[in-house]
């Protein structure tokens, strides 16, 4: 597994194991099983996790996680270890969120990840016109100064509020955010942004929900509704890029180069984005062991010039989307924003 030093003394696995899957609402989860799953993750070079606060009962799994892990493989192992929590408060907090309500968050994150000082903490803000996000950002910097956060950085920011956040002393150490071989509006301005202030991008989505896969090869276009809101979500991408003809085209190329390399269309879509500047890791999605052998081909495939060649050669035609880093999302009256779910830790 190639590793990567996106800040002194910080090193991660370019590939990082998401914990979504994980949470509630994606079926019954075998706990013991789970834990299990980490171990050989992190055994196999996979160390670095991402979580989230609104994950229900993955941060207390991942916690349970590091206590076997420092158990069974001693303190210098779990040292290897890292874990990217997400700060996501609920829509209906902004209004009113105040210093105590983000110091009570991050102590509970601390507790469950069983983590006396947090890796890093990603922080989400769903409504710009809510004007205390900047705020938010101040207290967090001062939980990082009485030490219980080590690395402050965000999720789903666009370049905009970056730079604002830059301006007001805040450094990110990262940024996590949508980016693929469907979606490429960190292009627009992010990935250069990111480059002046070293910010290191951390892709989720490189595979679309699983639409970009050997599932959907050769497929007839699916209708509304799909059998889950990731899918659902992706879908809209899609339409937005060029529709279904388009993304078959793209599902070829990328058949054809997975033949080359022995491997598959997901793998292949994933180790295309650790090709791209300024990524320095992407976040898989996993439940269970059963992919971990592709999930470390990621980082080993090489792609040539004439493979990346081929990938943007089907993609001549894709329509931009809109806006920057999340700007469709944002809008909560528009097709892609109608879909989200913005107060997570309610279940709503």
């Amino acid at each position: 597994m190639q590793r990567i030093t996106i800040a002194p003394d910080y090193e991660i696995s370019r590939v990082i194991r998401g914990g979504w899957q994980l949470a509630g609402g994606h079926g019954a989860v075998d706990h013991e099983m789970a834990i299990d799953d980490m171990v050989a993750f992190a055994d196999a070079g996979i160390t670095t996790f991402d979580c989230a606060d609104i994950y229900t009962g993955v941060e207390d799994l991942i916690g349970r996680f590091r206590r076997l892990y420092r158990d069974t493989h001693g303190q210098a192992a779990l040292d290897r270890i890292r874990v990217h929590t997400k700060f996501v408060p609920d829509l209906g907090v902004l209004p009113t969120i105040t210093k105590a309500y983000v110091e009570s968050v991050i102590d509970t994150s601390r507790n469950r990840l069983n983590l006396e000082r947090l890796d890093l903490v990603q922080f989400h803000w769903w409504d710009y016109e809510m004007p205390l996000w900047l705020d938010t950002l101040g207290w967090l910097k001062e939980l990082q100064d009485d030490g219980r956060i080590d690395k402050i950085s965000g999720t789903n920011f666009d370049s905009d509020h970056v730079h604002t956040i830059l301006d007001a002393g805040i450094p990110f150490t990262s940024l996590q955010l949508q980016y693929s071989l469907l979606d490429r509006r960190p292009e627009k301005r992010m990935v250069a942004l990111a480059k002046r202030h070293d910010i290191a991008l951390f892709c989720y989505g490189t595979v679309a929900g699983g639409f970009l896969s050997d599932r959907w090869l050769g497929k007839i276009e699916p209708e509304h509704p799909l059998e889950n809101r990731s899918l659902t979500k992706y879908k809209l991408i899609i339409d937005d890029l060029g529709g279904w003809d388009l993304f078959q085209a793209l599902l070829q190329a990328l058949r054809k180069i997975a033949d080359r390399h022995a491997t598959d269309i997901a793998t292949i879509a994933s180790a295309a984005m650790l090709r791209r500047p300024g990524v320095s890791a992407v976040i898989v999605g996993a439940r269970n062991r059963d992919h971990l052998s592709s999930n470390l081909a990621i980082a080993s495939v090489t792609l040539s010039d004439a493979d990346l060649a081929e990938i943007d050669a089907a993609l001549v035609g894709a329509r931009e989307l809109m806006g920057d880093v999340y700007t469709l999302e944002r809008d909560r009256t528009g097709r892609h924003g109608s879909i989200m779910k913005y107060n997570l830790n309610k279940g709503e």
